[in-house]
């Protein structure tokens, strides 16, 4: 009877882990106030189904209940002059005619900045007059020699 119950109960334990991850998710975000972005749809706080992660070998389009689209371009006000598009406020950039009258041209300007050292005069390698040679005096004794290790006796 005990086995009986025993394996019972490792026979549900084992499958519900093994279909376990094909239902749905509730999608909580990590982090206030950072969206959960999954295919372009915003999933914070929605239920998506279908989604397994890197749990599977497949590839599933999951299926998303309650989450809302987001604008792919978001209009944050930056002027990138590579997207094509005039910017939304700022200087409106007229180009002038050609046969307007030209302003005076300005009085050339040039100025320019430098910075060296001086030369140093030549040196010789050993001085005239070279000071003398002072040895400093041993204030340690010498060691004494450790005495000899005996020799291992023959076997």
């Amino acid at each position: 009877m005990r086995i009986r119950a025993t394996l019972a109960v490792l026979m549900a334990m084992t499958s519900s882990t093994a279909l376990a991850g094909g239902g749905f998710d509730i999608v909580i975000p990590g982090r206030p106030g950072v969206p959960v972005i999954i295919n372009g749809i915003d999933a914070s706080y929605s239920v998506v189904e279908g989604e397994w992660g890197l749990g599977k070998r497949i590839h599933v389009q999951p299926t998303i209940y309650g989450g809302r689209y987001i604008d792919p371009v978001p209009n944050v006000g930056h002027y990138y002059p590579s997207a094509g598009r005039m910017p939304g406020y700022g200087r409106l950039e007229i180009e002038p005619p050609a046969n307007r009258p030209l302003p005076h041209p300005a009085e050339s300007y040039h100025q320019s900045w430098s910075a060296q050292s001086a030369p140093l005069p030549a040196q010789s390698s050993v001085p005239v007059n070279p000071p003398e040679i002072i040895y400093a005096p041993n204030e340690y004794p010498p060691r004494r020699p450790y005495p000899p290790r005996p020799l291992p006796l023959p076997r």
